[in-house]
């Protein structure tokens, strides 16, 4: 699969970011959309588009849903919508799955380290286009 760059347009590639809360990577719907942060979710139900609209900062990824890998190392890079985790304090991160690898596991060899150099470089906009 090739990785999925975010875009002002459809986040996730049009996944639902609230099925990911119940282990699943499941294609939303655009006739339940909502609109964030310059992106548009797509939810699978009506109720998950309501969930969202309620906490939209519980349910949308982290680093504006590129590579949470990545980002540790200062890059933004696409991912693949069905490589995911929660974190232990329950966000959405999305990896990069392709050609290049898999970036789950060395995210979970470090999972503590990773995230505090994502967010310093996502609080910071010190993130730069991946190669």
């Amino acid at each position: 699969m090739s990785a999925t760059i975010p875009t002002q347009n459809v986040a996730i590639g049009g996944y639902d970011p609230v099925a990911y809360f119940a282990n699943s990577a499941k294609a939303g719907d655009p006739l339940h959309s909502f609109d964030y942060e310059g992106q548009t979710y797509y939810f699978a139900t009506a109720e998950n588009k309501q969930l969202f609209q309620e906490e939209p900062a519980k349910y949308a990824p982290l680093y504006g849903g590129y590579c949470a890998t990545a980002a540790s190392e200062g890059k933004l890079f696409g991912v693949d919508p069905t490589n995911f985790k929660i974190t232990d304090d329950g966000k959405l991160a999305l990896f990069y799955r392709g050609e290049g690898g898999d970036t789950l596991p060395q995210w979970n060899e470090n999972e503590a380290e990773r995230r505090l150099a994502a967010d310093q470089h996502w609080k910071n906009g010190t993130l730069k286009s991946g190669d």
